[in-house]
């Protein structure tokens, strides 16, 4: 897949809110997974994967095994955060 540059990502409220529930080593690791995906947001480091079902037009990114990104692409160059979180954040 080609790389695709991220020039704008706007925050839902959901996921400023369960980030800062994060611990710290999550939140730093996070930050520098977000900057992984603003330079590629398909880079194979960040395993970003198409959801299925009820979530079929939305995307997610791993952190780490454990810690997952859900978001969406407003355009080619624009995504929306939804939540951050383990599994649970995709109930």
């Amino acid at each position: 897949m080609v790389a695709r540059r991220i020039s704008r990502v706007d925050i839902a409220d959901r996921f400023a809110r369960n980030f800062s529930r994060l611990p710290e080593h999550i939140k730093k690791l996070a930050r520098k997974k977000h900057y992984l995906f603003q330079e590629n947001a398909f880079h194979p480091l960040l395993r970003t994967h198409k959801l299925s079902g009820e979530l079929k037009d939305d995307w997610a990114y791993s952190v780490n095994q454990q810690y997952r990104v859900h978001f969406y692409f407003v355009d080619d160059h624009t995504v929306v955060y939804l939540d951050i979180g383990t599994h649970e954040i995709y109930k």
